[in-house]
């Protein structure tokens, strides 16, 4: 059997090694455009901001050690141009040489991944304006950086790529400036978790432009001028396009395969195409959300290895099947780590689910062990059902642990409610003997038996116009005098039980702390003594990070940048 592969990157790599694995006798070529094969795609900005300092460690594989270990046929610089199903062959274009011929195969599988996205704006041919996707990108970029030494530059997009560059060109002592469409950097997040994170970019001099995006660049005097839709234009040293990518899917079209969102390759669950023979896997292909069920495109390299396995299975006769993405992912943010999975809190609610959530504001450790932090935890459920729906945590250290259980227990159908039950390892150094996945359990178990009543952020308007309701705010005098919100009264929990009679009767009383678990000792409080009482989802933490992130993004020049 000949196997084909268009693509040697993350999805056709693994392919690849793994066919060997299952078939010695199988004759596998792959032709890859670039010049490198097997590349390390997330370690791109790392080497650019010099975390990362030998080239070679950007490649795991060579095409001479992918051969001598799997005896693969590895092509660099070799680009398929065509496929012929009904016959069999492709057709490559060695790049090189510029010479082209035909290969035939039994089997195919497409791995062409995704491009950048760039928009159709002038100013697009400027020797100072960079993608970033292959290894090739990240050299330019690097010696672009070593030779004109920018003292400045511009990035279209704030999705991942653009966040971690951001970080990087700024620890290079470069001054950055993020143009982001939507009003908030990294859309997988919700706004408000969001907000910690535009916190520590602002908190390490990023500037950010939020709601607004470049229609354009064009040559300035040693540098570039973004053209941004208000009007004004930013001037740069170099300008980075940094806003997505798109499934990378002509060669798929033009052999009349079926397609989908964005004009990515359908495919089955045994990543199959619509045509006999021919597999695709990765960052060109449809697949489902696995939560809901629904079409959607996620570009991670975690899916497109699994997808690469479940392929490479099915080609030698097997039957695995891929169940969906989740989107789990992670991102280094300065000194922050941010993480989510599964469906934030928007996607739940256009999904059309009826949805709930929980905030809570844990240690990272046990706080009487050394060098714990807080995190910031979301979790999201289905209403009723209690179905687990999705998580987002931002924290310091701790994150990709907790967010790792969470993505597990939405891939095996753990209720949001037996988050409790879950048995976590425990040392001091690490967790609490309640490890904020169990008190994530707890809360959400508290709202199935009517224990817990939570308000939101986003109710406090109405609230503060209701003249029906007591708003309570239980920090100590202190706290309360470094800042509160106006209109709520100030009564320490500790001093709650003598104070009582200072709360008219009658009225629901909504709850506040610096972090909500004073505030919901002070619900019980209340409800003991017949009162309805709601406590604040997140504490005055979280609502001070939230309204500081909005007034800065009103608060601007013209276009809407940061001061």
């Amino acid at each position: 059997m000949k196997i084909v592969i268009v693509g040697g990157v993350a999805g056709g790599a693994t392919a690849a090694a793994r066919i060997r694995r299952l078939d010695e006798q199988a004759e596998i070529v792959v032709f890859e455009r670039s010049g490198y094969m097997s590349y390390a795609n997330c370690g791109l900005p790392y080497y650019i901001g010099d975390v990362i300092t030998d080239e070679e460690e950007l490649t795991l594989q060579t095409p001479e050690s992918f051969f001598s270990r799997f005896r693969v046929t590895v092509k660099v610089r070799h680009e398929v141009i065509a496929i012929y199903p009904d016959r069999k062959t492709v057709t490559v274009k060695d790049l090189e040489r510029g010479a082209t011929f035909e290969e035939s195969y039994d089997k195919l599988l497409l791995a062409p991944g995704a491009r950048p996205t760039v928009p159709r704006v002038a100013g697009l041919d400027s020797d100072r304006l960079f993608t970033l996707r292959t290894v090739e990108d990240t050299l330019r970029i690097k010696q672009y950086i070593e030779t004109s030494r920018p003292r400045s530059a511009v990035l279209a997009g704030g999705g991942f790529i653009g966040v971690e560059l951001a970080e990087n060109l700024r620890e290079l002592g470069i001054e950055v400036t993020v143009v982001q469409r939507p009003r908030q950097l990294l859309t997988p997040f919700d706004p408000d978790m969001a907000a910690f994170l535009h916190a520590e970019l602002r908190r390490y001099g990023v500037k950010l432009l939020l709601g607004r995006s470049v229609e354009g660049f064009a040559e300035a005097a040693e540098g570039v001028a973004a053209q941004l839709d208000c009007g004004e234009t930013l001037h740069a040293d170099m300008a980075i396009l940094a806003m997505g990518v798109t499934p990378d899917t002509a060669l798929a079209k033009n052999a009349g395969l079926a397609l989908g969102i964005k004009g990515s390759i359908l495919v089955n669950d045994k990543m199959e195409t619509s045509v006999p023979d021919i597999y695709a896997v990765g960052d060109a292909v449809q697949v489902k959300n696995a939560v809901t069920g629904e079409d959607a495109l996620i570009s991670l390299a975690g899916p497109a290895n699994k997808q690469g396995r479940i392929a490479a299975d099915n080609i030698c006769g097997g039957n695995s099947r891929y169940r969906g993405s989740q989107g789990s992912s992670v991102i280094k943010i300065f000194d922050l780590t941010a993480a989510t999975t599964g469906l934030n809190e928007s996607a739940a609610k256009k999904a059309g689910l009826a949805v709930d959530k929980i905030i809570l504001s844990p240690m990272s450790h046990a706080g009487y062990y050394p060098g714990g932090s807080v995190m910031t935890v979301k979790v999201i459920f289905e209403k009723q059902t209690y179905r687990l729906l999705g998580a987002q945590i931002v924290g310091r250290e701790g994150v990709d642990k907790r967010i790792d259980v969470l993505a597990t227990a939405i891939h095996a159908g753990v209720k949001a409610t037996d988050l409790k039950d879950l048995d976590l390892a425990y040392a001091p150094p690490y967790s609490s003997a309640k490890d904020p996945v169990n008190m994530a359990g707890f809360m959400i178990d508290n709202i199935a038996s009517g224990t817990l009543k939570q308000w939101h952020v986003e109710e406090l308007p109405t609230l503060l116009a209701r003249s029906d309701v007591t708003l309570l705010d239980t920090r100590t005098r202190r706290e309360y005098a470094m800042g509160h919100i106006e209109g709520f009264l100030n009564i320490p929990v500790d001093e709650l039980r003598e104070r009582l009679a200072e709360l008219p009767v009658g009225k629901p009383v909504y709850v506040i702390c610096q972090s909500g678990l004073r505030s919901y000792i002070a619900t019980r409080i209340l409800e003991g003594n017949g009162y309805t009482a709601y406590n604040f989802s997140g504490g005055f933490r979280f609502y001070a990070t939230v309204m500081q992130d909005r007034a800065l993004i009103q608060k601007a020049t013209p276009c809407g940048m940061d001061q």
